[in-house]
């Protein structure tokens, strides 16, 4: 499947809260199929302005077979996000590359779901939920936090998603910083509350998937407790966004690069380049000026857009917040993050 950006028609801007807004696109007839998504997948935005190429990726928070919609919360000082925010309207275009990413359940299974999120992590929960609901075998629960009530993204939504299925979802919100009338529902979404919570609320030997989006401290305390109960690795799936805390930086060697090179091929719609790549450059630093097109939106192990599969040679990843252990078992890595170990390395985009 192309990766290529394509300008497509806004079709709506709603305001979510003050500094949120979701974004639909219209997508033409023969670009239908390109664009098609599943649930908890992103589309990645580029803003190209002043010959600065600018992308960020954002999540979708439509079900399925609806249009493209994504939630965008501003970034303070966002060249990308404050732009969909403040200045982008209806009938405006905006590039636009294909749905990607694994955050993805499998409908037909229906079953018992627990998606757990924060902030602006409610984006690709608000899809699987409802995409799962629409199955009559599926059951969710859904444990969201907020700072306020005012920050909350997709509140009346998700109002409207309870109303609709009273007996198979059950919807907890949680503030950090306002009084609930329950005390129980005051605070962070984090290991100390979810160890309370969870037991009260959930019978978690039953949940057949969790599914855990927002910031890494909350992704990573979740996870820590869901393994404290003896959840399998598998049944945890996890998306993270970063909202008031910076990952770790990736080690990095304290030299320029100087080393002999690695012959990098890499596959991409069906084309094959080779680049000779220095020691201790990324494959996606080192094959970008040859193949322009690879795909990449964060460059920090976070979005997954730059995901492919090593189908020769060796790499080393520096980091990986994207992937599953089931992709990583599988030879998938992050181009971003993966430095060339062997002599020769070929990746495929295609897989």
């Amino acid at each position: 499947m192309a990766r290529e950006f394509q300008p497509l028609r806004v079709a709506a801007v709603e305001r979510l809260c003050e500094d949120a807004v979701a974004v639909t696109f219209e997508v033409p007839d023969e670009l239908a199929e390109r664009y098609a998504f599943r649930p908890g997948q992103s589309l990645t935005v580029r803003r190209t302005r002043d010959g600065s190429d600018e992308r960020r990726t954002y999540s979708i928070c439509a079900p399925a077979g609806a249009r493209p919609r994504i939630g965008v919360r501003e970034v303070p000082g966002g060249v990308v996000s404050s732009w969909l925010v403040r200045e982008v309207r209806a009938g405006d275009e905006v590039e636009v590359a294909p749905p990607a990413g694994a955050f993805t359940p499998d409908l037909e299974a229906g079953g018992r779901h627990v998606l757990v999120a924060a902030g602006s992590g409610i984006t690709p929960v608000l899809s699987i939920a409802a995409s799962l609901l629409s199955r009559p075998d599926a059951q969710v629960s859904i444990l969201y936090g907020n700072r306020r009530a005012d920050t909350v993204m997709f509140a009346e939504e998700l109002a409207d998603l309870k109303d609709a299925h009273p007996s198979r979802l059950e919807l907890v919100h949680l503030l950090s910083r306002e009084a609930r009338e329950v005390d129980l529902l005051t605070g962070r979404l984090d290991a100390a509350k979810l160890r309370t919570l969870l037991p009260l609320l959930i019978d978690v030997p039953a949940v057949d998937h969790w599914w855990l989006c927002g910031p890494f401290g909350m992704v990573g305390d979740a996870t820590e407790v869901l393994g404290e109960h003896g959840v399998a690795p598998e049944r945890i799936h996890r998306e993270l966004f970063w909202v008031d805390e910076a990952p770790p930086e990736p080690l990095r060697e304290a030299r320029e690069p100087s080393g002999p090179a690695s012959d990098v091929t890499v596959i991409l719609d069906g084309r094959s380049t080779t680049a000779a790549v220095p020691e201790g450059r990324t494959v996606l630093e080192g094959v970008q000026r040859s193949r322009p097109d690879l795909p990449f939106a964060c460059k920090g192990g976070v979005c997954g857009t730059c995901r492919a599969r090593v189908v020769e040679g060796e790499v080393r990843m520096r980091r990986n917040f994207a992937l599953e252990p089931a992709e990583v078992a599988a030879g998938f890595v992050l181009t971003c993050q993966s430095v060339p170990v062997s002599t020769t390395v070929t990746v495929d985009f295609d897989d």
